[in-house]
């Protein structure tokens, strides 16, 4: 899956304070695997607890297993009981758009194959041969913010505070590095290297990938004037480089920001500014990639600093056919 973004759940109520369960355990294990017997209850810690490592995965693939679980108790005695037309009844009443009934998918096939795996279900996969609907994306949906757009924000963003310049520095570094919110409310201080030459930020990525990516002018003069104010160079290795804050105090603590952090302080700068409350630090990264193809770099380079296996997944980011639109719009004459 790409970027990001795993769907917006549209069926329950997302867990209070935005936290992710850390184990499937924590809310218990549904009641029709409860019933199939020990089997059944390891299949479950199997596939939760030691076979998906991201945690955003993991919830995702939690919420649709249960939710699908709970809908099956209603209607069978056992998990034995389950048919492929059962599954595809039940994906007929999601109510979830296309790509989050594809992901509910894809979970409950997997989970499936490990209650085969550990002959709680005897027969083969029942949902092997449930086909998901077909859904082809040509254009991301994130809103692209405009380069005099980023430039205002940045500009509004007053420094002469600890928060103001941490807040400056962080929109500086979706700005410059394309990188995802997620990935930049983890960065620590170690992930600030020196080269010799210039500061470059290491950052950890989904799926287990690391990019190095070299800090850009701009984003050196944002960075340093946050980080003098910290006396960073006396800091541990691993402490946070973007800290929450103590209230409205102006304050950081020594705590790391979280992504929801991120997404919230960038939601308050736009509103200060006077932009539109639609876009997201994700804009950032599409206004950059899309900025990097009009300027004639090529799509692979695109691809690469923004940590893509597929060139497929960065023409998701790129606007400048919206440009082309707007442009054949405009003449028309009627």
């Amino acid at each position: 899956m790409d970027d990001s973004k795993i769907p917006k759940q549209e069926i329950l109520p997302p867990s209070p304070a935005g936290m992710l369960p850390s184990s499937p355990g924590a809310a218990g294990v549904p009641d029709i695997i409860r019933f199939a017997g020990p089997d059944a209850a390891q299949a479950f810690d199997e596939f939760f607890a030691a076979r998906i490592r991201n945690r955003y995965t993991r919830a995702a693939y939690l919420h649709a297993v249960r939710r699908f679980m709970a809908w099956a108790v209603r209607r069978c005695n056992s998990i034995e009981d389950i048919t492929p037309g059962m599954i595809g009844n039940y994906f007929d009443e999601h109510p979830g758009a296309v790509p989050t009934r594809k992901l509910h998918l894809s979970a409950i096939r997997s989970f499936f194959d490990v209650l085969v795996k550990h002959g709680v279900v005897k027969k083969v996969n029942p949902a092997a041969s449930v086909r998901g609907e077909r859904y082809e994306v040509k254009e991301g949906k994130t809103p692209e913010i405009s380069r005099d757009q980023a430039r205002k924000l940045l500009a509004s963003i007053l420094t002469d505070t600890a928060v103001g310049r941490r807040d400056a520095a962080l929109i500086a570094t979706l700005i410059y590095t394309a990188a995802r919110a997620g990935a930049v409310a983890g960065l620590r201080m170690k992930h600030l290297q020196w080269d010799g030459k210039q500061y470059t930020l290491r950052f950890l990525e989904k799926g287990g990938k690391s990019r190095l990516i070299p800090v850009q002018l701009k984003l050196h003069g944002y960075l340093l004037e946050y980080l003098d104010s910290l006396d960073w160079k006396a800091l541990p290795a691993d402490s946070p480089l973007f800290r929450s804050a103590a209230g409205r105090t102006g304050l950081l603590t020594d705590r790391p920001m979280r992504n929801i952090d991120v997404c919230r302080m960038v939601k308050r700068r736009l509103k200060a500014a006077g932009l539109p409350d639609q876009f997201s630090p994700h804009s950032f990264r599409v206004a950059t990639l899309t900025d990097l193809l009009i300027q004639g770099v090529s799509l692979e380079d695109a691809a690469y600093l923004a940590g893509h296996a597929d060139t497929r997944t960065t023409r998701l980011y790129d606007r400048r056919k919206q440009e082309v639109t707007r442009g054949t719009v405009e003449k028309i004459s009627i």
